[in-house]
């Protein structure tokens, strides 16, 4: 099959199209490389992702080594720069630099390629920065998805896979079930999450267009995103330097690796008409500070703790209900929470080069 991964370059997608291609399927990845966080690290994503054809890894945190690439193919069973540590993939990959906003590219895009399945992963992600910049997570989150929906209209792509999020269940009772009724988000990017989900419903009902909705619960995993805790805990300890701690430390999350997410996501390419699925750990939720005791033990050092005042916008605690994902998917997570909080520490050693640089 031919899939279409947005936000390639990031976290959780580009795990994603690794494993698409490791079935031996082909991918189109589009992502716009923006710097809320270095680019490094979309870079080096890319580069496990594009094989013989990866470029080396640049030095600025602000301009990605791939902007402005029109098309980028690996070749299939291509292997990987040595430093990406990329596995021989028999699929094919193609990178396009590309907004999602702009509806001509995309047109362009859907003309040239045609799609059985689009997995909509990009977005403007972090409940704290859509504070502080909330019209683009309106412009990227819900005005690019409808950007998404439109073009799959327009050239008969029935299949769309939408990211959101836990967020969207702020006041809710646990564990989160996909039938709460979310109308109280606590920060634009959920808001905006929770409209793509209104749109693709629309779409669906319209156009027939068949989508699930995975939310996922905090995600975790090697090469993740330095705005979230497990990169951050990392860094900070290694370097003895204070780990900063929104709170006391008792507010819990329920982590999902990344991997599982991955096979998640895919699982839920299947024909369901319109569904909401959660994608979380489903057990009992872990307190920050418990992370922290699994990273001090993966490191062999002990954190300094700088304690700071809780984010009004965060929520105090998540727990997924996955019993829909394991009925309707046949999914449910795979890798325990201090496996994968090991193997995220081992991820950042090995790279500790370049990734120690990270701005936080």
């Amino acid at each position: 099959m031919r899939y279409l991964v947005t936000g390639a370059a990031g976290f959780i997608a580009s795990r994603t199209c690794e494993l698409l291609l490791e079935a031996g399927h082909e991918v189109v990845g589009v992502d716009n490389l923006n710097d809320y966080y270095d680019v490094r690290l979309k870079d080096w994503r890319l580069s496990r992702l594009l094989g013989a054809n990866a470029r080396p890894l640049g030095t600025s945190p602000h301009a990605s080594v791939y902007a402005g690439t029109q098309q980028l193919t690996s070749s299939p069973g291509s292997t990987a720069q040595p430093s990406s540590g990329s596995a021989v993939q028999p699929g094919r990959f193609t990178f396009c630099s590309l907004d999602i906003e702009n509806l001509p590219a995309l047109d362009r895009l859907f003309s040239e390629f045609k799609f059985d399945a689009v997995l909509n992963l990009a977005a403007r992600a972090g409940v704290r920065y859509s504070m502080e910049n909330p019209h683009v997570y309106l412009s990227t989150n819900t005005g690019g998805t409808l950007n998404i929906l439109e073009c799959m209209r327009k050239y008969g792509v029935k299949k769309q896979v939408l990211a959101s999020t836990s967020s969207l269940y702020a006041g809710c009772e646990m564990p989160f079930t996909e039938d709460l009724p979310v109308n109280t988000p606590l920060s634009p990017y959920a808001a905006t999450k929770k409209g793509a989900e209104l749109m693709s419903y629309s779409y669906h009902k319209l156009y027939g267009i068949d989508t699930t909705v995975c939310r996922y619960f905090t995600v975790f995993g090697p090469a993740g995103r330095p705005d979230m805790s497990i990169f951050r805990f990392i860094k900070w300890i290694e370097a003895g330097q204070p780990l900063e701690l929104m709170g006391d430390g008792s507010q819990s999350r329920d982590f999902t690796y990344v991997d599982d997410v991955a096979r998640g996501t895919i699982a839920a390419a299947r024909p369901l008409g319109y569904e909401i699925i959660n994608l979380g750990g489903g057990r009992n939720p872990i307190t920050l500070q418990t992370v922290i005791a699994f990273i001090e033990k993966a490191l062999g050092k002990k954190a300094v703790i700088d304690l700071k005042p809780f984010h009004i916008a965060d929520i105090k605690e998540t727990w997924a209900d996955i019993s829909k994902a394991e009925r309707l998917l046949g999914w449910k997570p795979q890798v325990a929470p201090e496996t994968g909080f090991q193997k995220s520490v081992d991820w950042y050693l090995a790279n500790k080069s370049w990734c120690s640089q990270v701005k936080l």
